[in-house]
């Protein structure tokens, strides 16, 4: 079966008196696009979180998100003392010096926004026992991805199958109008060479470049061609995981066929269903880029 390259999945784990939030996005692309936004406490282990992504995502841009949130009660920031009063007195000094009344409140106000008054006391390395429950977070997150791809791609499968369906029908009703067009070369042709009044000609040799003409219209090998790209796709679809690439490649193939086919029908009817033909591959070309 196919996946899609679009997805996202997440995961919330608490780990002492923090909560850990995963979100996992991806997109569709060439390669394996790997972004992360992490805590800085969490960096030294980027280079780890990254193998466990890349081994499970074969391809696709995808951003990680992991980020903390403190539970209630608990706080990773206080407020530095010390600095607090090295402000308060020389505010108190500057507003005596310019003669300006501050309150209370507007004191306390400036003063919190002040540079280092707030200090983190957040470690700047994760404990092994965090790393364990983020390592758990990412898992559960990948697993909710690829799970979402899974859904994706069964979708598209679907949608990919009535289209070559379509396809398939189509060229089948193109053969219907093969007889006729021959007997309409002949017509035409018979009927310009009557017009042509006192102009001897040899009917054998007209019958000879008759069938030459109709040989080089002949679609027969297009169609078997086309036949044959149908199944192949179909069957690609529920081979192995990752064969997104392949399946372009086949669609391209398939994209050739049409193309000759419409090129030696010239028929009004024929190129009807060549055009729907070309309308339903566009269909599958454009959403086959999202193929994993």
């Amino acid at each position: 079966m196919i996946y899609s390259m679009t997805g996202y999945g997440k995961s919330e784990l608490i780990v002492a008196d923090k909560k850990i939030h995963v979100e996992i996005r991806s997109l569709n692309s060439k390669q394996l696009d790997l972004s992360f936004r992490i805590p800085s406490s969490y960096r030294e282990r980027e280079m780890e979180m990254r193998r466990i992504v890349s081994e499970r995502l074969i391809r696709g841009k995808v951003d990680v998100y992991i980020w903390q949130e403190n539970t209630e009660g608990s706080t990773k920031a206080r407020i530095d003392g010390k600095t607090v009063g090295e402000y308060f007195r020389q505010m108190e000094d500057i507003s005596e010096e310019i003669g300006l009344s501050i309150s209370g409140a507007d004191l306390w106000n400036a003063l919190v926004k002040m540079p280092d008054v707030l200090v983190s006391s957040s470690p700047e390395t994760i404990s092994d026992d965090e790393w364990q429950v983020v390592k758990e977070g990412l898992i559960g997150a990948l697993d909710g991805l690829c799970a979402f791809r899974q859904q994706e791609g069964a979708a598209l499968q679907k949608m990919f199958v009535l289209k070559l369906d379509n396809i398939a029908a189509r060229m089948n009703e193109v053969e219907k109008f093969e007889p006729m067009r021959v007997e309409n070369i002949r017509t035409r042709l018979t009927e310009r060479l009557a017009e042509l009044r006192g102009v001897d000609y040899d009917k054998g040799r007209l019958e000879q470049e008759l069938i030459y003409y109709i040989e080089k219209l002949d679609i027969n090998e297009e169609k078997q061609r086309l036949r044959n790209h149908l199944k192949y796709f179909a069957e690609t679809m529920d081979g192995p995981i990752g064969q997104g690439k392949k399946l372009g490649f086949i669609a391209q193939e398939m994209g050739r066929e049409i193309n000759t086919t419409g090129s030696k029908s010239n028929q009004a009817e024929m190129q009807n269903l060549v055009v729907m033909m070309k309308d339903e591959l566009e269909q599958i070309k454009e959403q086959v880029l999202n193929v994993l």
